[in-house]
């Protein structure tokens, strides 16, 4: 398997899904390893930050009232 094709597999999920059992087994690790985030997690980030439900609504309602936020 080329470094090209390693790369592929790790970017592409369905291309990893094409595979052979015995070729996935070969591909080497991810080198930014396992990254897992529990559902906690995923309901509070936003672009690296942590906003309370107050805050998001609050964003949003000022994005849609605010002239300069529309098309």
């Amino acid at each position: 398997m080329t470094d090209i094709d390693i790369v592929r597999a790790w970017k592409d999920e369905a291309y990893r899904r094409r595979l052979s059992a015995a070729e996935r087994a070969r591909l080497p690790p991810h080198p930014a390893g396992l990254v897992e985030l529990v559902d906690e997690e995923l309901d509070t980030a936003v672009a690296g930050e942590e906003l309370r439900t107050q805050q998001v609504c609050s964003l949003i309602f000022a994005c849609y009232t605010l002239p300069a936020c529309l098309p």
